[in-house]
């Protein structure tokens, strides 16, 4: 059995016809075609799949497609448009300029757990920013300039 789903990704409308058990992370990945959206452990553990549904911060290892039905995600693809004349969001920017990635591996989620803090704590503290990024993994950097990149965006974006 094949359920219809519709989806407003990045303000392009997707639909396919799913398996019931399909996550939201693959019909981001295999039906939009968006791969910025990164399949880490599939068990919520590692927020390398983080993206926004209806400007919340998800999980989308966590969530199925149909349950996702009528929403609109933005993943990284969506935060920030370079490719179409648009400049980097702020933390694509502050992420880039305060070396807040390495591999990049965990980037994609870790930007967008970042805005969601940011939307929930405009001006975070040192210890909202680990807080607020605790269920985001990252192998590579040590967290420091991750810390530095958000708090660098907080800044630019002026408690926005």
């Amino acid at each position: 059995m094949r359920v219809p789903v519709r989806l407003s990704i990045n303000g392009r409308s997707y639909q396919g016809d799913v398996e019931p058990r399909t996550l939201l992370v693959h019909f981001i990945r295999e039906i939009a075609g968006l791969t910025g959206t990164k399949v880490g452990c599939d068990t919520s553990q590692c927020g390398a799949c983080t993206v926004l549904l209806d400007g919340v911060a998800l999980k989308s290892c966590t969530c199925l497609a149909v349950q996702a039905d009528g929403a609109a995600i933005t993943t990284i693809e969506g935060l920030g448009a370079p490719g179409n004349g648009e400049a980097l969001h702020p933390l694509q920017e502050s992420f880039w300029s305060k070396h807040g990635l390495q591999c990049g591996f965990c980037t994609p989620g870790m930007i967008l757990a970042a805005h969601e803090l940011l939307r929930t704590t405009p001006k975070p503290t040192d210890e909202q920013i680990r807080a607020g990024l605790e269920g985001n993994l990252c192998r590579c950097t040590g967290y420091q300039n991750i810390v530095l990149a958000v708090r660098e965006a907080a800044a630019a974006m002026g408690g926005k």
